[in-house]
């Protein structure tokens, strides 16, 4: 079985537009409290956990 971690990633929440790229949905927010709410919101509706990358960017991630 091949795991791709892509696969496992179901969006990128970020502050940063230069920073965050990819073949996952990314979200762009204004602030932190945005990023907080967008970041919880997107795990509540895919059963995923929220992980806080310390640099403006949260991933929900599909465990």
């Amino acid at each position: 079985m091949e795991i791709d971690i892509k696969h496992n990633i179901v969006a990128a929440i970020t502050m940063h537009t230069q920073k965050v790229e990819g073949g996952v949905p990314i979200f762009y927010v204004k602030d932190k409290e945005e990023l907080v709410k967008v970041a919880t919101y997107i795990a509540k509706a895919t059963l995923g956990m929220v992980h806080d990358l310390d640099n403006g960017t949260y991933i929900v991630v599909k465990h």
